[in-house]
């Protein structure tokens, strides 16, 4: 049951501003997509020219990027197809998706830069220092500049994060590459250049594992880290004429769009007009649940109701 016109009007000025981000989104993944580009052909250039396995490193690492970003360009593009009798969410989860195929791809990435470099280690090759250093700077400058374009619209789009996290481990590797360069230019030593191509190997890791992370909580319809459904269950059940709450489910339809189902029980039927507005309003107000479907039960009907999760109450774990 829903009620109230101001929850739809509040809903469409979300939609709408939804709409504005994910074009926003796009414009941006594909300018990043383009410098991102040059540089990989820049790196692979010096990788030849200087024998760096560190540059070479960079630069596999710089092709993830590209995969990631025209990845990630086209899940932006599918995600704006409307909805339909059979995707009735429509194809928001189409960004889960491509952020789970970024992550495992990132991960392929790092196992082959590693056992390069451990081969390195013990049969070092000759790397041209200067060269290392000067394309690695001009990665370096390519990379922060993606991540500025990109910094605003990761907070909306775990799939735009995806792409964010895959260029800031790029960033951190061309700074891996730089200091190698230095060490051989300045002093001789070789073996900085494998060193650097494992560092930037753990680094690459660390990134996979928090993004495949969130994917998985999504993908598993978990609720949001960042909200305590004990709160939403107390929030719920201090209502004016809630007797009880049950069968309170909330999960994330894609990054940035959190959804909610619950059964309210009340004393008196006759208000749940006056009810349902101010449920929404709380769940939008303070916990940014912008889509909601409450039921509302007479006490002689709740008694009725099969109860699964939070019938009874809920702790912070859901």
């Amino acid at each position: 049951m829903h009620a109230a016109s101001g929850h739809d009007h509040v809903h469409a000025a979300h939609a709408h501003s939804a709409r504005a981000n994910r074009r926003t989104a796009r414009w941006r993944l594909g300018v990043a997509l383009g410098l991102s580009f040059g540089t990989m052909l820049a790196e692979i250039g010096g990788a030849w020219w200087s024998g760096s396995l560190a540059l070479a490193a960079d630069a596999g690492h710089m092709l993830s990027d590209i995969g990631a970003l025209a990845l990630a360009l086209f899940a932006a593009w599918v995600t704006t197809r409307p909805a339909g009798r059979r995707w009735t969410y429509g194809h928001v989860r189409a960004e889960i998706l491509a952020a789970l195929a970024q992550g495992v791809a990132l991960i392929v990435v790092a196992g082959l830069i590693a056992a390069e470099a451990l081969g390195r280690l013990t049969t070092p090759r000759p790397v041209a220092g200067t060269v290392l250093f000067a394309i690695a700077t001009f990665g370096l400058v390519i990379n922060l500049l993606c991540l500025r374009i990109l910094s605003e619209d990761r907070e909306h789009s775990l799939n735009v994060r995806a792409a964010w996290l895959h260029v800031l481990s790029d960033a951190l590797g061309s700074t891996g590459a730089m200091v190698a360069g230095a060490l051989v230019w300045a002093f001789g030593w070789t073996f900085a250049d494998p060193l650097a191509s494992l560092a930037i190997c753990t680094l690459v890791l660390f990134s996979a594992w928090h993004l495949l992370r969130d994917v998985v909580d999504v993908l598993m319809e978990a609720a949001p880290r960042e909200l305590d459904v004990g709160d939403v269950h107390s929030a719920l059940a201090r209502l004016s004429s809630v007797r009880s709450v049950h069968d309170l489910h909330v999960w994330t339809v894609g990054h940035g769009s959190i959804a909610l189902s619950c059964h309210l029980v009340v004393s008196d039927p006759g208000v749940s007009t006056a009810l349902l507005s101010e449920a929404y309003a709380v769940l939008g107000a303070r916990f940014g649940i912008d889509h909601a479907t409450i039921q509302v039960e007479p006490e002689a009907f709740a008694d009725e109701t099969p109860r699964s999760i939070c019938s009874g109450g809920c702790t912070s774990d859901g």
